[in-house]
């Protein structure tokens, strides 16, 4: 199977070459052509110069200085509706390991290959004839990909005094293509690894969440690790490294970590699943009481959610994200077990996770399993939980759900608002998540009516009691089968 030219792209380079210049497809879109896969980007070089570009095509861009002009083809494909052309180019000195000095207009395809990463992202092809045209390949870059090998173009010690990133990107590389690291290129790695530093994190958060959204994800943290990198992009995971754990788990924290990736990648779950998967035991080396089949980690779950947040604020994830990522560490640690936690104990779990939360609190509960070395991802019990989610779902699980709402609760008791009526109504809820048919417009006007005549010293601490029955998933029952269990 052969991917074809977008006719957007082939226009271009024609319109381009009509008019007596260059038009070259470069760097990853090639590549994945010969690789048959389709491409991310479609890139064109050419020896026109930025004027000369946007002299030829009216509705384009150029607001860089590397002179990229990104022409607007109006097509209905989002990927294609800019496409990017560049003028050839080299790049002087890198001084601070990330960007050029300065940029300089070169006259031919072979210069601008020249300063490119790896060989097999330096070949170009006449955008205009496609696959049936010549390859233009000055560092044997199609022999690379037919040995599935990744290699620097020059030296490789050079390639990553330049721009540090590429340190990163190799790695991201190998495992989005399945390559190996050829050993020259692997062993500057190794050596350079601390310029890593020197690159702003908002950068290394890019390709590590690109390393994470590939299939082979779990083999981009380990070649990560063994190529010295893992320290400067997540060193809290490195901590886990040859701490043992109980009977419950066969591999160390650190290769339970891995395993636990492996499996919410293969199985293609999403990016907070995915680094959920990696982080959620972060906690567990800094918990860990005694040593053997019996050690425990009481309380991994929250300081791991701690320790990702950092971890994750420091990589400069947006706020929100980091909040969905932490929300699943911190409960993923939920006890359920047929015949032991009610219904009203699952109306409570849903109040306190959100039932938006749930699938993909399953989830990482299955890439947990996995990655402890047991054979099935949803046991039986799992399985009955899921069926009993789906029964209480629908009934109150939140205040916005009551029949009542603080604007009942005012008019009933002819009252402003203040504090009672947040305790009212969560002294409500509560009688509500313990028996669903209690919610009714008549039997709560009641319950506000008898709630009223109490005072705000009563109210307060009738609705603290309402708040720590929540915790039924925690408590009681659950911590004793912790402790019996070994999941502290």
């Amino acid at each position: 199977m052969k991917v074809a030219i977008p006719k957007e792209v082939k226009e271009i380079a024609k319109a381009l070459a009509k008019a007596g210049f260059e038009a070259h497809l470069v760097g990853g879109c090639v590549r994945d052509l010969l690789l048959e896969r389709e491409p991310k980007d479609w890139d064109i070089a050419t020896n026109a110069t930025p004027k000369e570009v946007q002299r030829l095509f009216e509705d384009s861009v150029y607001e860089n200085s590397f002179g990229t002009v990104g022409i607007k083809t109006r097509s209905e494909n989002l990927k294609l509706a800019v496409v990017e052309v560049t003028t050839y180019r080299v790049e002087g000195k890198y001084t601070d390991k990330r960007h050029p000095d300065e940029v300089r207009f070169a006259k031919t395809v072979e210069e601008d290959l020249s300063r490119r990463d790896f060989t097999v992202n330096a070949l170009a092809l006449n955008a205009a004839d496609g696959l049936e045209g010549e390859i233009i390949d000055p560092f044997d870059g199609t022999k690379d990909l037919a040995k599935k090998v990744l290699r620097t173009v020059g030296k490789p010690e050079e390639r990553f005094d330049e721009d540090a990133l590429r340190l990163m990107r190799a790695v991201r590389f190998a495992v989005e293509l399945d390559f190996a690291i050829e050993a020259k290129t692997r062993k500057a790695i190794e050596k350079h690894a601390g310029l890593l530093e020197m690159i702003a994190k908002e950068r290394i958060r890019d390709e590590f969440t690109k390393i994470l959204e590939a299939k082979e994800a779990a083999r981009g943290v380990l070649l990560l690790e063994e190529l010295g990198l893992l320290k400067f992009v997540l060193p809290e995971l490195r901590e886990g490294i040859g701490v043992a754990q109980n009977k419950h788990h066969i591999y160390t924290v650190f290769e339970h970590h891995i395993k636990s990736l492996d499996y919410a990648a293969k199985q293609g779950y999403s990016l907070p699943v995915r680094l959920a998967s990696l982080l959620h035991d972060l906690g567990k080396p800094k918990t860990k009481a005694g040593e053997g089949a019996n050690s425990t980690f009481h309380g991994h779950e929250m300081v791991g959610a701690k320790m990702a947040a950092r971890a994750l604020e420091r990589l400069r994830y947006s706020k929100e994200f980091i909040e969905e990522v932490v929300h699943l560490i911190r409960y993923h640690m939920f006890y359920y077990n047929v015949g032991e936690v009610s219904p009203a104990g699952v109306r409570r779990f849903l109040v306190r996770v959100g039932p938006e939360t749930v699938p993909d609190l399953i989830k990482l509960r299955e890439a947990d399993r996995i990655g402890s070395g047991v054979p099935k991802a949803i046991p039986y019990k799992l399985r009955h939980f899921l069926f009993m989610i789906d029964k209480v779902k629908r009934d109150p699980v939140s205040p916005k759900m009551l029949k009542v709402k603080g604007d009942d609760v005012m008019r009933i008791l002819s009252t402003n608002p203040s504090p009672r009526i947040g305790w009212i109504l969560g002294i409500l809820l509560e009688e509500v998540l313990e028996d669903p048919k209690r919610n009714t417009k008549e039997y709560l006007t009641q319950r506000v009516r008898e709630l009223g005549t109490h005072s705000d010293e009563e109210l307060k601490e009738f609705a603290k009691e309402a708040q720590e029955t929540k915790v039924e998933f925690e408590g009681g029952v659950e911590k004793e089968l912790k402790r019996r269990y070994h999941v502290e």
